[in-house]
C-alpha cells in the first residue's frame, strides 16, 4: 500500500503503531484526511489457468494479459481475455487499534466495468460504470489482514446478458452489434463503458476489464471535500466574481459542523474563511458549501484560447474542516482535507441569433467579448486500453494540437471522460474543449437502474471538470439525434417510444444533472451534434433534419465526389466533424506487424469503414499516378500518396469554412476528425498511434494559421477565388502583397511572376479578389504543364503561400525525376532531464521540381520535422528533425530516412 499525508505510514501500512508514539509524530498533523493507495494486486481468470501478482494499478487484462493487442491479427488472436471472467485481489494489513474512531471509505476511481466488491468475504456491492467513483464505508469489516476482491464480468458477455433481457421483453436496443468489417463485438450501448472499446470504424475491438483508475482507502471524521467548481463571471467593471460550490463526500447518515478557508494568493490579500456552519450545520444528504466571492478586476488577467492572448491561471487552495457536534473535534480526529485546484477569468458565450443570411441561427463563440472562429481537431481517446493512457502521450497530442495553431478540441462522445490531467494542461495551452458526454452512435435502454446509473455518471464528471476554463460547452451525445430521424439502425418501426427514451435519457436525465454545474459563464448544454442548436427547443429536441446548414452544427463527408473540389463542401454555421481517411506510414506498419504479415491484407483487415479502401483509392488515382496493384511499389505508393490526398482535401475543406466567416453564411467552426489514433490503421487522423504526424498535421500548421492565404476553384468561372485570413485582433497591414508565382512542372524557380498590393482585416477575412486561371496561364503555360504559387507577403517576408493545381498530378506534362540527393548536414544532442533530444538538420538537392517532397525516419522514435509533404522549387531545401531516443543518435544514417516524391510514382 502507498500511503498519503502521512500519520498512516505507521499503522496502516501494516507496522506496528505504539499510541504514545503516534501522538508524538502525528501532532497537530494527524487532523488530516488520510489518503492510503492499494496496491499489489493478484489477477486471475475464472478458471485459474492465467494468474499474475504483483500487480499495481491502472491494470486491465489486455494490458497484463495481451499487451501484444495491437500488433499483427492480435485484435482478434486475442479476444478470448474479453470473454473470460476476472478477479483482482488484494491482501493487506490494517491497524483496526490506531484508527478505531471517524469512518474508514474504500473509494474505486474507476471499475471496469461489471464487478462485485467484497471485503473479507462481505459484498460491499455491485458495480456497472466505467465512469463512476465507487465508495463504500468499510469501517466495520476492517481487520488486522484484509482481503478485497473486485469479481469482474467479462464485458462481452455482460452486455449480452443485458440484451437478451430487454429481448425477453421483446425490446430492442439498436445497433445490437457493429458492421462486419469492424470485427467488433456485439451490445456496446448494454454497458457505461468506453463505447469505442467494442469497436469502431478507426479502432479495435479491444473490450477491456480491470481497475482502470486507482483504489484507495480514505480515513475521516466525517467528510471530504471531493470537488470544487468556480463559476467565475463579470459582475461590475471594478470586479469579477466566482461563485463556488464545494461538493463534500459524507458518511454516517448525520448533519455535520464544517469551516472551509480560501487561499487564493494571487488574488486575495487574506484568506477567506466560511465558518457559517461551525454553529450551523451541513446537510448530509446534500453536502455543498456554496458562497461568492469577489475580486478586484484590477488583480486579475484574462485568460485567452491559443492565439488570442496568454493562459493566466489563478491558484485556488481550499482547506475544510468537518466534524460531528457544536465542539471543536480533537486534534487527531480526522476532520481536514484538501483541494487544490487553477482557474481562468473569461467569459464565454453562444451566440444564436437571426443570421445574415435571413435563414436560422449564427452559431458562433464569444470569448471575453471577441467573436472567434474555433478551429481544431477532434479527439478521441490516446489508447484504447484506458488504463494504458499517459500523461506523456497526452501532452504530446495537445501541444501538437497548439503547434497547429488550433484553439478547441472536441472530445468525442464514444471515448472517455479525460483525466484531471487533460483538462489542467487544456487550460495552460489555451484549447477549449467541446465536452461530449459518453453517448456516441446507439440507442440507449431507459431503465431505471441504467439512468441511476447514468445520473450518477454526469453527476461526477461535471462536478470534476466543470471548473476548468477550457471547458466550454458540454453536449449530451454524439449523433444521436441525427441516427434516430434517419433511421441509421432501423428505429422507424417504433419511432415514438425511441423518440421518448431519447428524450428521457437526454433531457430529463443528462441535461437535468448539467445544470447542476451550469455556469453564467457557460453556454448551457446542446442535447446532440449534430443538432440545430436553440432552433431545435421548437422540436423538442428531435428535428427533421439535424443536420441543417442554417442552425447548429454539422458533420459532413462525402467520399463518393472529389474531396480536393471546394464546390462539394457544405455553407453551414458550424462543422464540429469531417475529413478523409489516410494509412498511417510504412514505417508505422513495420512496428505494428510480424514477418509474416501481408502488408495489404493487414491494412485491409484494419479498414473498418463499411466502403473499405474505395474512397481513399478514388481520392487517390484522381490526382496521383497510383500504379497497378501488382506492382511491387504499389503498397508504398497507397500509403504515401492516401496521406497527400487526406491532406490536400481536409485543406481545401479547411480553408473553405475560414473564407465563409465573413459571408452571409457566417461559419464560425471547423473541427476536423480526428487529431489521433488508437492503432496503426486506416483512420481520419493527423497523428498516427506512434505520435507522429502524418502529412496532414504538418500542413495544418499553415491552414490554420493565424493568417493564410487561401485560393479556391471556382469551377463555374474556372478562376481562383483569394481571400486573406486574419485570427488576430491588431495587425501591421503595411508593405502587405500577394505574389502569384507561375512555375512549370519541368523547371525550378517560378518562370513568371504578378503581384499586387493588398490588406488584411483584424479577426476577419479580406475578400481580395477572383482571378481567372486564363489571366495567370498565358502564352506557354497551360494547365497540364505548369501550376501556381501564391505567396502573401510583408516585404520580402513570406507569411503565408498556397499552392493550386489546374489538372490532376498524374497528367502534369514535364514532370520527370527530380534527381533529389540529400546528406545529413549536422546533429545535435540534448540531454534534457526527461530525454536526450536529438536534432538534424537534411540537406535536399534537387535539379527539377519535387512534388510533395516526404521524409521518414524508420527509427522506433517519436519525432517532428520543421515541414513535410512540401513542393520543392529550389535547388537546395533544409529541413530539421527532432526527435528523443534513449541516446545521443550520432551514427543516423542515411539509410534512417525514406524520402519519397510523387516524382518517383510518374511513368
Amino acid at each position: 500500500m502507498k500511503c498519503r499525508n502521512g500519520c498512516g505510514i505507521f499503522g496502516a501500512c501494516g507496522a506496528v503503531l505504539v499510541g504514545i508514539l503516534a501522538f508524538l509524530i502525528c501532532g497537530v498533523h494527524c487532523d488530516k484526511v488520510e489518503v492510503i493507495e492499494l496496491g499489489n494486486w493478484t489477477i486471475t481468470n475464472q478458471n485459474g489457468s492465467l494468474t499474475i501478482a504483483n500487480q499495481s494499478l491502472p491494470s486491465g487484462i489486455y494490458s497484463v494479459f495481451g499487451p501484444q493487442v495491437l500488433d499483427s491479427y492480435n485484435d482478434i488472436g486475442l479476444r478470448y481475455l474479453a470473454h473470460d471472467n476476472w478477479t483482482y485481489s488484494n491482501v493487506f494489513q490494517f491497524d483496526v487499534r490506531h484508527y478505531q474512531r471517524g469512518h474508514i471509505n474504500l473509494t474505486f476511481h474507476g471499475i471496469d466495468t461489471v464487478a462485485e466488491v467484497r471485503l473479507n468475504h462481505q459484498l460491499l456491492g455491485r458495480t456497472d460504470n466505467m465512469f463512476v467513483r465507487y465508495s463504500y464505508d468499510v469501517s466495520s469489516l476492517l481487520q488486522a489482514e484484509n482481503l478485497l476482491e473486485v469479481e469482474i464480468q467479462s464485458p462481452v458477455l455482460a452486455a449480452l446478458a443485458r440484451a437478451n433481457i430487454l429481448n425477453e421483453t421483446n425490446k430492442s436496443v439498436p445497433p445490437e452489434c457493429p458492421p462486419d468489417r469492424y470485427h467488433g463485438e456485439c451490445h456496446m450501448n448494454m454497458l457505461r463503458k468506453m463505447q469505442a472499446s467494442f469497436s469502431w470504424d478507426w479502432g479495435p475491438a479491444a473490450p477491456s476489464a480491470g481497475i482502470w483508475k486507482t483504489v484507495e482507502l480514505e480515513i475521516y471524521e466525517v467528510a471530504v471535500i471531493r470537488d470544487v467548481d468556480v463559476d467565475v463571471s463579470r459582475i461590475n467593471g471594478s470586479h469579477w466574481n466566482m461563485h463556488i460550490r464545494c461538493y463534500l463526500d459524507a458518511v454516517g447518515g448525520q448533519d455535520f459542523n464544517g469551516k472551509l478557508v480560501l487561499y487564493a494568493v494571487e488574488l486575495l490579500d487574506h484568506p477567506v474563511v466560511v465558518d457559517t456552519y461551525v454553529l450551523e450545520t451541513i446537510s448530509h444528504l446534500a453536502p455543498v458549501i456554496e458562497f461568492d466571492q469577489p475580486v478586484p478586476i484590477e488583480k486579475v488577467r484574462t485568460w485567452w484560447p491559443n492565439g488570442y492572448g496568454e493562459q493566466k491561471l489563478y491558484p485556488l487552495h481550499f482547506t475544510l474542516k468537518a466534524w460531528l457536534g457544536p465542539d471543536e473535534p480533537e486534534v487527531r480526529s480526522k476532520t481536514k482535507s484538501h483541494k487544490s485546484l487553477r482557474v481562468g477569468f473569461r467569459t464565454l458565450e453562444l451566440i444564436e441569433v437571426p443570421a445574415p443570411d435571413g435563414v436560422g441561427n449564427t452559431f458562433l463563440f464569444r470569448v471575453n467579448g471577441v467573436e472567434m472562429f474555433m478551429k481544431g481537431s477532434n479527439y478521441i481517446p490516446s489508447h484504447i486500453l484506458p488504463e494504458m493512457q499517459t500523461n506523456d502521450q497526452i501532452s504530446h497530442l495537445l501541444r501538437s494540437a497548439k503547434e497547429a495553431h488550433m484553439n478547441m478540441l472536441r472530445v468525442w462522445g464514444g471515448g472517455v471522460y479525460e483525466s484531471d490531467y487533460f483538462y489542467q494542461l487544456a487550460d495552460s495551452l489555451g484549447l477549449l474543449i467541446w465536452q461530449d458526454m459518453m453517448f456516441a452512435c446507439a440507442m440507449y435502454p431507459v431503465g431505471d437502474d441504467f439512468l441511476s446509473s447514468v445520473r450518477e455518471e454526469v453527476r461526477q464528471n461535471a462536478m470534476r471538470l466543470s471548473h476548468h476554463p477550457s471547458v466550454a460547452i458540454f453536449v449530451t451525445n454524439n449523433e444521436n439525434e441525427a441516427a434516430l430521424v434517419q433511421n441509421w439502425y432501423g428505429t422507424f418501426s417504433e419511432r415514438d417510444r425511441f423518440e421518448s427514451e431519447y428524450r428521457e435519457l437526454y433531457l430529463a436525465n443528462v441535461i437535468h444533472e448539467l445544470k447542476l454545474v451550469s455556469h453564467s459563464s457557460r453556454p448551457k448544454p446542446l442535447v446532440s451534434s449534430p443538432s440545430n442548436g436553440k432552433a431545435s427547443e421548437q422540436d423538442n429536441y428531435i428535428s427533421s433534419n439535424p443536420q441543417d446548414n442554417h442552425n447548429g452544427d454539422v458533420h459532413f463527408y462525402d467520399y463518393l465526389r472529389d474531396g480536393w473540389d471546394p464546390g462539394i463542401y457544405p455553407r453551414p454555421r458550424f462543422v464540429s466533424e469531417y475529413g478523409f481517411q489516410s494509412f498511417p506510414g510504412a514505417y508505422a506498419w513495420q512496428r505494428s506487424n510480424i514477418d509474416s504479415d501481408d502488408l495489404l491484407h493487414l491494412i485491409s483487415h484494419r479498414q473498418h469503414h463499411p466502403l473499405g479502401n474505395v474512397p481513399v483509392i478514388t481520392l487517390v488515382e484522381r490526382h496521383l499516378p497510383l500504379p497497378l496493384p501488382e506492382e511491387d511499389n504499389y503498397a508504398n505508393a497507397l500509403i504515401y500518396f492516401s496521406q497527400i490526398a487526406q491532406a490536400m482535401a481536409t485543406k481545401v475543406e479547411t480553408e473553405l469554412y475560414r473564407s465563409l466567416r465573413d459571408t452571409p453564411h457566417k461559419t464560425m467552426g471547423a473541427l476536423y476528425w480526428q487529431l489521433n489514433d488508437v492503432w496503426v490503421a486506416p483512420s481520419w487522423s493527423g497523428i498516427d498511434f506512434y505520435g507522429n504526424w502524418k502529412i496532414l498535421h504538418y500542413w495544418a500548421r499553415d491552414f490554420l494559421a493565424p493568417i493564410a492565404i487561401v485560393a479556391l476553384y471556382e469551377s463555374s468561372t474556372d478562376s481562383l477565388n483569394i481571400s486573406l485570413i486574419c485570427d488576430q485582433l491588431e495587425v501591421d497591414t503595411r508593405e502587405l502583397t500577394v505574389v502569384a508565382n507561375v512555375h512549370l512542372w519541368s523547371q525550378l524557380l517560378p518562370r513568371e511572376s504578378t503581384s499586387w498590393a493588398v490588406t488584411l482585416r483584424p479577426n476577419g477575412v479580406q475578400y481580395d479578389k477572383v482571378i481567372p486561371i486564363a489571366d495567370l496561364l498565358q502564352g506557354q503555360f497551360t494547365k497540364t504543364n505548369a501550376f501556381l504559387e501564391l505567396q502573401l507577403r510583408r516585404g520580402q517576408e513570406v507569411i503565408s503561400k498556397t499552392h493550386f493545381f489546374p489538372s490532376s498530378i498524374s497528367a502534369a506534362v514535364g514532370l520527370e525525376d527530380p534527381g533529389l540527393e540529400y546528406e545529413i548536414a549536422s546533429r545535435n544532442c540534448l540531454n534534457t532531464s526527461d530525454v536526450i533530444r536529438n536534432s538534424v538538420s537534411i540537406t535536399i538537392q534537387v535539379k527539377r521540381p519535387a512534388v510533395f517532397v516526404y521524409l521518414e525516419l524508420l527509427k522506433p522514435y517519436r519525432y517532428t520535422l520543421s515541414e513535410n509533404g512540401f513542393m520543392q522549387t529550389t535547388p537546395m531545401h533544409v529541413v530539421y528533425l527532432t526527435f528523443d531516443a534513449p541516446a545521443c543518435s550520432w551514427l543516423l544514417r542515411k539509410s534512417d530516412i525514406r524520402v519519397l516524391t510523387v516524382n518517383d510514382f510518374m511513368r
